[in-house]
């Protein structure tokens, strides 16, 4: 059973930055890709970035691209989202999420989910 704790969420002014960041524990995290999903009231939850298990190769969704960076560190267990450029419709709440498959993009290929932290981007 992996635990994962998302920490970095806040308020940001639109071009502001922050960064995420994802802990795991109880479990094997260098064998999971890792993902970062939002969700904002009443939509579903989408895809923003994944990275794969040995944090070389990230895929980003195309509203992020140029703007977010995935990054992990293996030693630490931990993996991160840089987000520079802020815009208002950034603004949901942020899931960090391990799984098995390497190219995760949905919901449904998550195997474990982080409890959410929240970004809001204001005018």
């Amino acid at each position: 059973q992996v635990q994962l704790v998302e920490s970095g969420g806040g308020l940001v002014q639109a071009g502001g930055s922050l960064r995420l960041s994802c802990e795991a524990s109880g479990g094997t995290f260098k064998n999971y890709a890792m993902a970062w999903f939002r969700q904002a009231p009443g939509k579903e939850r989408e895809f923003v970035a994944r990275i794969n298990k040995s944090g070389d190769i990230p895929t980003y969704v195309d509203s992020v691209k140029g703007r977010f960076t995935i990054s992990r560190d293996n030693a630490k267990n931990t993996v991160y989202l840089q987000m520079n450029s802020l815009k208002l419709v950034d603004t949901a709440m942020y899931y960090c999420a391990a799984s098995r498959f390497p190219f995760v993009t949905r919901s449904s290929a998550v195997n474990y989910w982080g409890q959410g932290t929240q970004v809001t981007v204001s005018s």
